[in-house]
Formats: structure tokens, C-alpha cells, sequence
């Protein structure tokens, strides 16, 4: 006899005398859980994204949707980018003042050739204020994880309030667990035992959101 089968064969015994439960899994845990903390305006909510993205050191930004252009090429001249990664699916006119070289997402494309360009620009599929969260999930204006991950600067667009929701509840509702989805709270970083932090471990160490006032979300627009 294995030691799987040894293991295996204890557990068998240890529940040989439980009565066998007929509630489905769904129904066998009560969950019930709150699905916002706190009653807020809109306003108040794409407030809370901001305060706590910038907890998680992000750099916040606002504008317009016609401020967009010209906000997202004065971020990237600020941060000296040559070169941009963009997703197939970006927007063209959220490019309209950029000077930087833009460099298309590619199958063929190496860890090596993604860690070139300067900067990133993605949307995102929702934002969670009560944690200040940002959630993609590969859409066209997202692209592949890896993009996101390679370059040590991604400007992240959020559209407010539409991609804007209070509580995970509220998030995981919209998304689609199918989908490869991204989790990102800040900055790409980590401590150690002595609570001193490194950025940069696992993901870009500069994440700047820019949230566009007025924007719906892309699956509310027809």
C-alpha cells in the first residue's frame, strides 16, 4: 500500500459515519456577505478609488475624456518615454499627442523586447475603491498580461464612473473568471521580515491611473 492510498484510506474512515449532505455546494455556506460598506455618492466612490490607489502609491491623476490626449502625452514626456507599448484594441485618439515611438503588442515579441519600451498604456475591465484595485482581464485595450508586467511604467485608464464599482461583490459580478484577470493594487512590490519594502518585484514599479471623467464603461457604450 502507497502512502496515498494509506492517507486516502484514513480520511475514507473519518467520514465513514457522517450523514451524507444533500444541499448543494452553493447552498450549503450562507453568503450573505455585505456588498458595499457604507452608503456613498458617485462622487464619493470614484473619491475613495483615488484616496486608496494613492495608499498603494499610485500616482492619481483626472481630466476630461477631451483632456485624455493631452494629459496621457504630458505624463509620458514627464517620464522622458521614447517608446510605448500599446494593446491592439487601444483607442487611436487616446494616442493623438503622443510623440513617443509606439510599439504594437506581438506574439513574437520577448521578455527582452517588452522590457525596451519605457511605458505602457492600458484601459482596464473595472476599479474597486474600497480597495483601491484595478482589474484587466485581456480585453482589446488591455492585450496580454505580460505587457502590463515586463515594462516598469503603466499608465492605467479608468473610465469614471462607469468601470468604477464599490466592493469585490460588486467587481467579480462584472468580470468574467473565464478570463485571464489581473489584479493590481499599486505599484508592483513586496517586504521582507523587516517590513522593507522592494518595488518592481513581480510588475512595474511606477503605476499611474488616470481617471476620465464622463466616460462610461466600454460594455455600457452603443
Amino acid at each position: 500500500m502507497s502512502s496515498r492510498d494509506l492517507i486516502l484510506g484514513r480520511v475514507r474512515h473519518a467520514l465513514a459515519d457522517l450523514a451524507a449532505d444533500p444541499a448543494p455546494y452553493a447552498q450549503a455556506v450562507e453568503r450573505t456577505y455585505l456588498r458595499e460598506h457604507g452608503e456613498r455618492t458617485v462622487e464619493q466612490t470614484v473619491a475613495l478609488l483615488a484616496e486608496n490607489l494613492a495608499d498603494y502609491r499610485a500616482v492619481v491623476h483626472r481630466c476630461t475624456g477631451r483632456q485624455m490626449a493631452g494629459t496621457l502625452a504630458r505624463l509620458l514626456s514627464a517620464r522622458g518615454a521614447r517608446t510605448v507599448l500599446v494593446p491592439a484594441g487601444l483607442p487611436s485618439d487616446w494616442l493623438t499627442d503622443v510623440t513617443a515611438d509606439r510599439v504594437p503588442d506581438s506574439l513574437l515579441s520577448t521578455a527582452y523586447d517588452l522590457d525596451r519600451a519605457d511605458s505602457v498604456i492600458t484601459g482596464c475591465a473595472v476599479a474597486v475603491a474600497e480597495t483601491g484595485t484595478i482589474v484587466l482581464d485581456g480585453g482589446p485595450d488591455q492585450g496580454r498580461r505580460r505587457i502590463t508586467l515586463v515594462p516598469d511604467h503603466h499608465i492605467c485608464v479608468v473610465r469614471v464612473p462607469g468601470q468604477v464599482v464599490s466592493s469585490v461583490p460588486q467587481a467579480l459580478e462584472r468580470l468574467d473568471p473565464a478570463r485571464p484577470l489581473t489584479w493590481i493594487s499599486g505599484p508592483s512590490a513586496t517586504s521582507d521580515i523587516e517590513l522593507d519594502r522592494v518595488e518592481g518585484v513581480h510588475g512595474p514599479r511606477n503605476l499611474e491611473v488616470l481617471l476620465v471623467d464622463g466616460q462610461p464603461a466600454a460594455t455600457d457604450e452603443s
